[in-house]
């Protein structure tokens, strides 16, 4: 499809060529274009490991904001390369952002363009009446069926992204004479192969809403899902592109009885509902209250193995630079029979497609060869679960105090219960699994009590659809009440904002852990927090266009509990030191607005201190998982963002901006640590000051020129994206770690490695669009491409990978390993020339 998809671009765009990709400034009741969304859902797809952290922004009056949240999502960008836990959506004036992660995830809206166009949009500094805006911005759905556009639409796209096919119908009724407005939506999305191999997508969304006026109050229901089945990519080292030959190479799957299968398959389902009550008051009062819930189904299936060698192909262990020193360091390793094993393994990968992929055929073997001996399964699929049920009541009074001020008043209670547990997904034809830890096994006894997964069950017998290795939930209440106040006095506006809010969250155990036998079965204590802050943002319109801006705000922000707990798969214990988050944000923003130009520039300095990290990760040295918990971290975040509009003509503007901003730490942490063996806690300092945020360009600048007019839409844009950092392992840069390899100079100092970083480029984006008024209703044509220099150079994202280039020796020393995990972190590539074809028709 990619060589068609090419073909059709040179005729169509062999000029300055591309789409209605506008989007249009935004307020509350205005919708937002559908490409802004389009982008996020089609071209960024929602898999984990590639961050789904895009945020979509946009403002009435931002000329940067209003473009950048996707024309720069190819490279999933991050408004200010803030975490999106600081981007806070609701949806009719309730919080969605999940409460454990802080994140929220769009693929629960995925497919709902129509719905998700009638949104409005804060910047951090803008009042809004749903709350105190995030430090990266805040967005407000609304799900009103009255607000809607009417009519029925129907659409079909093609497309050569994460799905080839998408079909999409909505109605919409407009409010009849008795007051009544009824909605509906479903969209199919499919892919038998995405855009990289090895994928699949089928996901089928649906919107049902109806509302009614009933005097001076407004009744509204919506219910929506997406179930989604998608197959997912991973991450790989240059090593691997360089012997695939393919930027896109996807160690996730293989061939099974000679059809492709993918290990890493991921099940998504949020059913949601929410009702709304609107009751004007008087014409100056409003009182919105929205009730809203959802139980969202998350499962994510692994290939794992016991007592085996790793399957995964793209294994350090089976790649030629784990056989011959291509670093050119250690001599041991540079021998002719050392070049001779790295031409091998080179020729071996190489030579077929197969050799680079699970061998799913092996597995199997291997595994009817351990039941014929009374063994358990050698290799096996697991599957975790990640579910949650939420609830959530939001409320707010508006009152417009006179014409120039507005005092808005509100509250939200939540409560989520998170269930995590891990089922056998496949045993992949063996007969026997049991719940054991076997990672302790050596460290302790198999007999042991310390190496049950669950000692109210042990050595149970693990099925298919089986729980086994961890079973718990997480409890969490979350409570505001907040108010702003807005007003305009003569050519000074100005607005200031409140919260207080209180959580409170504990872990309970299902399993009973033989590491932690009085630790890891019930609840655990509870811990609570009170946060709270407040904002100030004030503006002066000095004429002739000319307007200057000054935004200040303080937060004490809860701790999530995605960071909460120190090891959450195997006992109850809370990070040590956890803390409310201390959030400092300010902004200072000169506008100019004229009739041929409009610009935005702003400087921003964000602060945030006691931030808490969490990671787990594989240790290799002994053969253990390690969760790690970094403390007493400080971080911030400025820069400079410039967006400028230019009105070359009615009929064509030219567009530019761009941004360059720092995102780092500026300090080390306190870092304590729990192996999966052991049981026991270490605590340790990982030098960390200057590590960047990561999976976002922190330098950005695009200049493109827009055409409009008798129906047509074209614009093309070239962007550049630099610096773009991996995320930086912590235990590279553990004191401990340090020591081991010497890495101190003369003064005692220690040498730590620079953070790891992806290549950056240039990219081409492109579309043409056509609308045409038919006697009975209209007709639109539009066509987007990305990457039209098919340049795929560009890293989206990656990590270093947390292993060490050396091993312990029995007596404490250390031993260089071949192949060296520092001088290759795993990572992400830009999709190459890719688009879509839709074609729409409204009546």
């Amino acid at each position: 499809m990619q060589k068609h998809l090419q073909l059709t671009v040179i005729a169509l765009c062999c000029s300055t060529a591309t789409i209605a990709q506008n989007v249009k400034p935004q307020q509350q009741g205005k919708s937002l274009e559908e490409n802004a969304f389009t982008f996020t859902e089609a071209q960024l797809g929602e898999d984990d490991n590639m961050s789904q952290n895009v945020t979509i922004l946009n403002s009435a009056t931002n000329a940067y904001a209003s473009e950048v949240g996707f024309l720069f999502s190819p490279v999933r960008f991050r408004y200010r390369a803030l975490n999106q836990k600081y981007n806070e959506i609701y949806i009719n004036g309730a919080p969605v952002n999940d409460i454990e992660r802080g994140q929220f995830s769009y693929s629960a809206v995925g497919g709902l363009n129509q719905m998700t166009r009638n949104v409005d949009f804060s910047l951090p500094f803008e009042g809004n009446s749903y709350g105190m805006t995030g430090m990266a911005g805040s967005n407000n759905y609304n799900f009103r069926s009255g607000s809607m556009a009417t009519g029925h639409r129907f659409s079909l796209a093609g497309a050569n992204r994460n799905y080839t096919v998408r079909g999409m119908y909505t109605y919409n009724s407009g409010f009849n004479a008795k007051g009544w407005a009824v909605t509906g939506n479903l969209t199919y999305r499919w892919a038998d192969r995405g855009y990289v191999e090895g994928t699949f997508y089928n996901a089928l969304s649906y919107f049902f809403g109806v509302q009614k006026l009933l005097g001076n109050h407004s009744f509204s229901f919506a219910t929506w899902g997406n179930p989604t089945e998608r197959a997912t990519q991973g991450a790989a080292t240059d090593e691997s592109f360089w012997i695939a030959q393919d930027y896109q190479y996807n160690p996730y799957w293989g061939y099974q009885n000679g059809k492709k299968r993918n290990s890493r398959i991921v099940t998504d389902y949020a059913p949601s509902a929410l009702l709304t009550w609107d009751w004007d008051i008087d014409n100056k009062s409003k009182l919105t209250t929205t009730l809203l819930g959802k139980y969202s189904n998350y499962k994510s299936t692994k290939l794992n193995y016991n007592n085996a060698d790793n399957p995964q192909p793209d294994y350090y262990k089976v790649l030629p630079s784990n056989f011959y020193d291509v670093w050119g360091g250690i001599s041991r390793f540079k021998t002719a029979q050392a070049l001779a094993d790295w031409n091998m393994a080179y020729d071996w990968l190489s030579s077929s497609k197969a050799h680079r992929q699970v061998d799913w055929d092996h597995l199997y073997e291997a595994n009817r060869g351990a039941s014929q001996q009374g063994a358990d399964a050698m290799y096996y699929v697991q599957a975790r679960h990640n579910n949650n049920l939420y609830l959530t009541l939001a409320s707010t009074l508006t009152k417009n105090l006179t014409d120039k001020s507005t005092w808005n008043l509100g509250f939200t209670i939540a409560g989520n219960k998170g269930f995590h547990y891990q089922t056998m997904e496949d045993m992949l034809g063996a007969t026997s699994f049991h719940n054991v830890n076997n990672y302790a096994i050596g460290t302790f006894s198999r007999y042991s009590d310390a190496v049950q997964y669950d000692l109210n069950r042990p050595n149970a017998l693990v099925g298919n659809g089986d729980k086994f290795g961890y079973d718990y939930n997480i409890n969490v209440v979350r409570a505001n009440v907040w108010s702003n106040y807005a007003e305009t006095r003569g050519i000074f506006h100005y607005n200031i904002a409140a919260k207080v809010g209180y959580d409170a969250m504990n872990r309970d155990g299902k399993m009973r852990n033989g590491l932690f036998i009085n630790n890891s079965y019930g609840k655990s204590k509870t811990a609570r927090f009170l946060s709270g802050g407040g904002k100030f943002a004030g503006s002066i319109d000095v004429g002739h266009g000319n307007v200057l801006s000054l935004g200040l705000g303080y937060e004490a922000k809860s701790p999530n509990a995605n960071v909460a707990f120190q090891a959450p798969e195997m006992n109850n214990d809370f990070v040590q030191n956890l803390k409310n988050e201390l959030v400092f944000s300010s902004e200072l923003s000169y506008q100019l607005s004229t009739p041929w130009l409009h610009a935005n520039l702003s400087g921003y300095y964000n602060r945030v201190t006691n931030a808490t990290e969490w990671t787990c990760f594989y240790f290799d040295d002994i053969n253990s998982f390690s969760y790690n918990a970094l403390t007493k971290l400080k971080k911030a975040y400025y820069g400079v963002e410039l967006g400028m509009k230019f009105k070359l003509t009615s009929y064509l503007d030219l567009k530019t901006l761009g941004t360059v901003s720092e995102a780092k730490n500026t300090s080390n942490a306190h870092v304590r640590y729990l192996n999966s063996t052991q049981g026991i806690y270490k605590d340790d300092e990982a030098i960390v000051k200057g590590m960047r945020e990561n999976g976002t360009p922190l330098t950005a600048a695009s200049i493109g020129l827009s055409f409009h007019q008798q129906g047509w839409f074209i614009d093309l844009n070239g962007n550049y994206y630099d610096r773009i950092y991996l995320s930086y392992s912590p235990y590279y840069r553990y004191v401990t770690s340090l020591k081991n390899i010497g890495a101190t100079d003369s003064n005692g100092n220690y040498i730590v490695s620079p953070q790891d970083k992806g290549k950056g480029g240039f990219m081409l984006d492109a579309s043409i669009g056509k609308s045409i008024r038919l006697r009975k209703g209209a007709l639109a044509i539009n066509l987007m491409v990305t990457n039209l220099l098919n340049n795929q150079k560009i890293v989206t994202g990656g990590y270093e990978q947390s292993r060490s280039d050396y091993s312990i020796k029995e007596d404490g020393t250390t031993s260089d390993r071949t192949y060296r995990f520092s001088k290759n972190p795993k990572k992400y590539h830009v999709y190459g020339m890719n688009g879509m074809l839709q074609v729409a028709y409204r009546f």
